[in-house]
């Protein structure tokens, strides 16, 4: 891990010795404490979830250049492995029109991303459950229909940037339309997967989410809700989520703050066809911006599987976690 982070810092560093350009670090770690276990059987454990590390460039005529590492624990590489998360060009063609180019932030869950606003504490809907990805290969395109309503598309490798695209060469799009008006922002979008497979057991996989985010002097929330149809290309295999978030500002840089959420699925047959991967989400917290740039936050996260109906309710696992966030 030390290797990994000096290395890519010298990097860095030496690109910016030749241009005036950006250097950004931001790093996720926590303490995490099992509180419904016995004192002397209950699991601890510190973690560096997560370190970016990247540099952004201002060109000439509108042109940016910007590049991330994601070093951190995946399941794709080793306990601590470096992946180029970004590598994009983008133009800013007029006031109204932007494009970017290569390996790109994805517009799946951006929205929710920014507006949840702990992403250090715990990903978005989308992002935890692998609905799709942080990032990926390809094109996107955001024009300014007007002071309040944004456009945006996108075309994928659908693959992600932890992984080489398949040798189907199958892309993945989407679209969406985000309206900002004074406190309150709202978005609908649609993410599509082609089938790979033609016949009457496979489709095209769609996923539709409404997102809203509101915003007063002292109070925040929102939510989204995801519906996802023909899951994996499989017909009428239908995933449901919803996610909703509060954060209530109590002066000095302490906040409050609450989040939900709710997996289902169903198939045909009105089945729980993905019964082992649902359940209910509960996070409650306090978070404290010590300095600029350094965010901490005590909080429980609480965690029920999905049951079937006639099955005994599952128990709730509980996790106190001390989570930072460091930026500079």
């Amino acid at each position: 891990m030390k290797k990994i982070i000096l290395t890519l810092s010298l990097i860095v560093s030496s690109i910016s010795l030749f241009a005036q350009g950006t250097p950004h670090v931001k790093v996720f770690s926590n303490f995490n404490y099992d509180i419904d276990a016995e004192p002397e059987y209950a699991f601890m454990e510190f973690e560096v979830k997560r370190a970016y590390l990247g540099y952004g460039y201002k060109l000439a005529d509108g042109f940016t250049a910007k590049v991330t590492f994601d070093v951190g624990k995946n399941s794709a590489g080793s306990n601590y492995t470096a992946f180029l998360k970004i590598a994009s060009l983008s133009w800013q063609a007029s006031d109204k029109l932007n494009l970017s180019f290569g390996m790109i932030g994805s517009k799946n869950f951006k929205f929710m991303e920014k507006a949840w606003g702990k992403r250090y504490i715990y990903k978005s809907f989308q992002d935890q459950n692998k609905w799709a990805s942080a990032a990926d290969a390809g094109a996107n395109l955001t024009y300014n229909l007007s002071d309040n309503l944004i456009i945006d598309a996108q075309i994928l490798n659908g693959e992600g940037y932890k992984s080489l695209q398949g040798s189907d060469g199958l892309m993945r799009g989407g679209a969406g339309l985000t309206f900002n008006a004074n406190d309150i922002s709202l978005r609908v979008s649609r993410d599509v997967v082609p089938r790979t497979m033609y016949s009457d057991d496979y489709e095209s996989q769609y996923i539709n989410t409404f997102a809203m985010s509101y915003s007063a002097s002292n109070l925040s929330l929102g939510g989204e809700y995801n519906l996802r149809e023909n899951t994996s290309n499989v017909i009428d295999n239908t995933s449901s989520a919803f996610s909703v978030y509060a954060n209530f500002d109590i002066g000095n840089g302490v906040s409050l703050f609450g989040r939900y959420d709710l997996s289902e699925s169903e198939d045909a047959n009105e089945n729980q066809w993905n019964i082992d991967n649902e359940g209910e989400l509960t996070i409650i917290g306090v978070e404290k911006q010590m300095t600029k740039g350094v965010k901490v936050a005590l909080n429980v996260q609480s965690f029920k599987a999905a049951t079937l109906e006639a099955a005994t309710e599952a128990e709730a696992v509980n996790t106190l976690y001390l989570n930072l966030e460091y930026k500079f």
